[in-house]
């Protein structure tokens, strides 16, 4: 390994690696509260919410992510006075806000996914013991359905978590200089293959950490559904 190729774009791409961190963080929290709802209404019984919220899963699901990027960075720019008129241009010029909207919405398809499938694993009894104490609905809902379905939920969510850092490598094709931004600019001033090998081992880092935390916190919070001779 080149050491003055490091040392010279090295803190670079460590800035660059936080604003990709910044950029997932943030995208991951508003999937976050986004998914909720929309996981409620796919469950749903009424047609106009389940069909509306079936439509936004499958189109953010089953459409590539850097295409959804594109309609909206670069179809924002088709929109210029339209959005003027509403005073939503000065958001949608800005290349970050619309990477954030994009990656928090393409999240929100999939964690909701995630949570409904989790919310469908409570068992039945669960909910039925609950109306036996004469919980309201709401309270059952919040107290009893959502804390377990989160935690048989954890290994997916986490799944999900490093699909959104790889992905998150395609903000770059818009000017943000994340990781993979920084390392794009630095490859085309020294055409050092070398880079690109740098910015792969520093996505594994992070890829690995947050693997080994989610084993932990995995590990942690569902000991209790495990025999007494594996805790």
């Amino acid at each position: 390994m080149d050491l003055e190729l490091l040392m010279k774009y090295g803190p670079r791409m460590l800035h660059g690696l936080w604003v990709t961190l910044q950029l997932v963080g943030i995208s991951l929290l508003i999937g976050g509260v986004l998914s909720l709802p929309i996981a409620m209404a796919r469950l749903s019984k009424n047609k106009f919410f389940n069909g509306v919220s079936y439509a936004y899963v499958y189109f953010f699901r089953g459409s590539p992510l850097i295409a959804q990027l594109f309609l909206v960075y670069y179809g924002a720019g088709q929109l210029r006075y339209e959005l003027q008129d509403i005073n939503m241009w000065w958001f949608f010029r800005d290349a970050w806000n619309c990477t954030i909207l994009v990656f928090a919405l393409n999240t929100a398809a999939y964690q909701a996914e995630i949570l409904r499938g989790g919310i469908m694993g409570v068992p039945k009894g669960q909910l039925e013991a609950a109306m036996a104490m004469g919980l309201k609905p709401l309270v059952t809902f919040f107290k009893v359905t959502l804390p377990q379905a989160m935690i048989s939920s954890l290994r997916p969510y986490g799944n999900e978590v490093i699909l959104m850092i790889k992905g998150s490598a395609i903000a770059s094709v818009v000017t943000i200089f994340d990781l993979m931004g920084e390392t794009k600019l630095a490859f085309s001033r020294t055409f050092d293959f070398e880079i690109y090998f740098i910015a792969a081992l520093m996505y594994l880092a992070v890829v690995e950490l947050i693997r080994f935390f989610w084993e932990r916190m995995d590990t942690r919070l569902t000991r209790h559904l495990r025999p007494a001779n594996e805790q």
